[in-house]
């Protein structure tokens, strides 16, 4: 049984100079995508993308560890492409593609899994967490940390935007690299050493019950929920039952926390201002929230209502950035295969 690499090795601060830096990430097709999405993610994506080399994909391999339906995955996978270009993704300056799309990331994955400790995803708090929610514990989900990392790695990823809940999973991609850079190319690294890039001031969005904001939780706003369905979500958010008359707190209420993520910094103290006077209700608040939302995705809105009249110019997005995916793919693979000594003949 060999140890996980230190992330001091010297072949680390190599490997982390070579490379120029490229973003990636990934969004998981198991849902309709949510606020808690939006801000914990792909708003950071699309600020990104027209600044670095990045390559961002719909991870529809991790969506199987959870969703055995063919027909939800085809649908939320294009939802997902449709979401990311309503909300400003230009891919004439990155790239969107389908995971599925490039067959490079599993085969990296099994050469991975030959390098990976089985204790190391023992301590995995992603899948504890999972299972704990009542999700299976099949052998995808124990192992998605691998191909989390071959995500990562297959396209030279150096800088990954996650949340703080994956912050692990990304430690587990810099052991792999290291690991793998010192076994078979310790003078000529393939890979470099990612770094997470997390918000640490980006707050956890509540879902309606005020718990975290999660497809698992059946406690979402979607993000481009409108109409009843929006309205209907935004009044059933939890609150207290203090009296419309007295003042509140609204540093404790779970509609103030959303507001505070939508509005200017006048509005929200006008509103803070509103809680602590008294007279304000929850209904109050929740109208204003509602105003918010509506607001704030109003032009995305209405080019995702466009957009999905156009699958196919959708489908050609996507099928680009497949190409392009494969192609960066594949100048990793040339090395990898040489380095571990695996023949093709194609």
């Amino acid at each position: 049984m060999f140890m996980t690499a230190p992330t001091t090795n010297t072949h680390s601060a190599e490997a982390k100079s070579s490379f120029k830096p490229i973003v990636v990430s990934g969004i998981q097709p198991s849902g309709t995508l949510h606020l808690g999405n939006y801000f914990g993610a792909i708003r950071q994506h699309v600020e990104l993308h027209a600044s670095f080399e990045s390559y961002f994909f719909i991870v529809n391999y991790h969506a199987l560890t959870t969703l055995n339906d063919a027909a939800a995955l085809r649908k939320y996978s294009l939802d997902v492409a449709l979401d990311y270009l309503a909300l400003g993704f230009d891919p004439s300056k990155s790239h969107l593609f389908l995971q599925s799309d490039v067959p490079q990331v599993t085969e990296l994955s099994w050469i991975f899994y030959t390098i990976t400790p089985v204790s190391q995803l023992e301590k995995g708090v992603s899948f504890k967490d999972k299972v704990a929610q009542g999700l299976t514990a099949n052998a995808g989900l124990f192992n998605y940390p691998i191909l989390q990392a071959a995500d990562i790695l297959v396209y030279g990823g150096s800088r990954v935007p996650v949340g703080a809940d994956q912050k692990q999973n990304v430690e587990i991609c810099r052991d792999l690299a290291i690991r793998f850079n010192d076994r078979f190319c310790p003078n000529d690294p393939v890979f470099p050493i990612p770094e997470p890039y997390i918000l640490e001031d980006v707050a956890v969005v509540p879902g309606v019950d005020g718990r975290k904001m999660s497809k698992s939780y059946n406690n979402t706003i979607g993000i481009f929920d409108e109409g009843k369905e929006l309205k209907k979500k935004v009044m059933s958010i939890v609150t207290d039952s203090t009296p419309l008359e007295e003042p509140k707190d609204p540093l404790t209420c779970n509609v103030f926390a959303l507001i505070k993520l939508f509005a200017s910094d006048s509005k929200r103290e006008e509103v803070a201002a509103a809680y602590r006077a008294g007279g304000y209700g929850y209904g109050h608040a929740k109208n204003e929230l509602l105003h918010l939302i509506t607001e704030a995705f109003a032009e995305s809105r209405e080019k995702r209502h466009e957009l999905a009249k156009r699958p196919n110019d959708v489908m050609d997005v996507l099928r680009e950035g497949g190409k392009k995916g494969r192609e960066q793919a594949e100048v990793f693979m040339r090395k990898v295969r040489e380095v571990t000594g695996l023949i093709t003949t194609y």
